[in-house]
């Protein structure tokens, strides 16, 4: 059976170093045996179908192609549709009410627990709040993820350690759901 899935690659640019450019990103994913690869803006997104392995051994296969081919490690998520369109609709915030730029998500890699936030003063950063799903946190920002605090403190390594964690605007979240529903 063929599952579609989105690849979100963490960290990786479209220029300078650590770049990987998202034709050479298709033809390496087509490579490995996959259809339908197409890719989302050049900030590595790529959606593809496959009809074997799982979300964990198909991001491992993937990253180590990108590493192999590129000549550096990139930490990859992959994710099915139904989860995607789950972490959608779940979202706890009143997402049509805001503008993209103030809502994103951040996927992790393996489960997490709230005491791993629980050192976080959240009365000190409102208006922005953010909330646990799924192997995902929800981040309202209502200023934008660039001029927020909570998002810095929510990426740092030691709340992270032992996860790969990669985020996504709200637009691109929705985006990833039409693409891997198609």
């Amino acid at each position: 059976m063929t599952t579609t899935y989105a690849a979100l690659l963490r960290g990786i640019n479209v220029g300078g170093s650590r770049k990987v450019p998202m034709a050479e990103l298709r033809t390496l994913m087509t490579g490995l045996g996959h259809d339908g690869v197409r890719t989302h803006l050049q900030s590595g997104q790529a959606v593809f179908a496959a009809d074997h392995g799982d979300e964990e051994s198909l991001a491992a296969e993937l990253a180590s192609a990108i590493e192999k081919h590129f000549g550096f490690a990139v930490d990859v998520i992959v994710r099915d549709h139904a989860y995607l369109k789950a972490i959608a609709d779940d979202c706890p915030f009143p997402a049509a009410e805001l503008e993209p730029k103030q809502l994103h998500v951040t996927y992790f890699s393996a489960p997490v627990e709230a005491e791993r936030f629980a050192e976080i003063d959240r009365d000190a950063h409102l208006p922005e709040e953010f909330r646990l799903g799924d192997r995902a946190l929800y981040l309202y920002a209502p200023n934008g993820l660039g001029r927020s605090k909570l998002a810095e403190i929510l990426s740092r390594p030691r709340i992270n350690k032992g996860l790969i964690a990669t985020s996504r605007n709200w637009n691109t979240v929705v985006k990833l759901v039409e693409m891997t529903g198609d």
